[in-house]
């Protein structure tokens, strides 16, 4: 192991293990409220199970405003509903926030586009042998568009790691950020190197991990 390595072994766990909780909540944040934003997205639209005009129109646009935020400045507007819920605006902990709110408004687009993916005639297959309108979405929406969705959300985690890069502007750590003052701040070009080249190992085992995910659970 390269010497400035050794030498920095301490901050450099902190910092994956930052990156780690913010990425991770992130994802927490998705799965709980991002798929059943994306799912009500679908169904509410126009000649879907629940067609809903107002729900659909609302959402849709709560959804194009927060995803339509350059996140450096939805992260400064989130400051003063950060430090009401959490009690302080920074952090690692307060840096969740607006991760988690970006979080849900990206996957709940991708689980709309997954569902949209769905032949029609899976629907009035489901209608037609009786299915209620929760059992056609879990049993059947949700079984066809699973390749799908754990594509989306591969592709959602890898943002939210490039997300949690820039979170050192509210101190809330990671590797993005111990790069930038370690090694770009401090002249350490080859310390902030291998924090490119960690970073890079781990988008590219996720991604490599979702799609093999993705095509073992994609019975087409």
């Amino acid at each position: 192991m390269p010497d400035i390595l050794i030498e920095y072994a301490g901050e450099i766990r902190l910092a994956i293990g930052q990156t780690f909780v913010m990425v991770g909540v992130s994802i927490f944040a998705a799965v709980l409220i991002g798929l059943p934003v994306g799912t009500l997205l679908f169904v509410s639209r126009k000649n879907q199970l629940l067609e809903n005009r107002f729900l659909f129109s609302g959402l849709n646009l709560l959804v194009n405003t927060v995803r339509s935020f350059p996140f450096l400045l939805l992260v400064v507007f989130l400051i003063p509903f950060t430090r009401l819920i959490i009690g302080t605006a920074i952090g690692t902990a307060a840096a969740t926030v607006p991760l988690a709110i970006i979080a849900i408004a990206h996957y709940s687009r991708l689980v709309e586009q997954s569902l949209l993916d769905v032949p029609k005639g899976v629907i009035e297959a489901a209608i037609s042998m009786g299915a209620s309108t929760r059992e056609v979405v879990v049993k059947f929406l949700f079984v066809e568009a699973r390749s799908g969705l754990v594509l989306g959300l591969t592709t959602s985690i890898v943002s939210f790691i490039s997300y949690s890069t820039i979170m050192g502007v509210v101190g809330g750590g990671g590797i993005g950020d111990f790069a930038v003052r370690y090694g770009y701040q401090q002249f350490q070009t080859e310390l902030m190197m291998y924090m490119i080249l960690i970073m890079v190992i781990l988008v590219q085992l996720i991604q490599f991990i979702g799609t093999r995910v993705a095509r073992l659970i994609d019975k087409r």
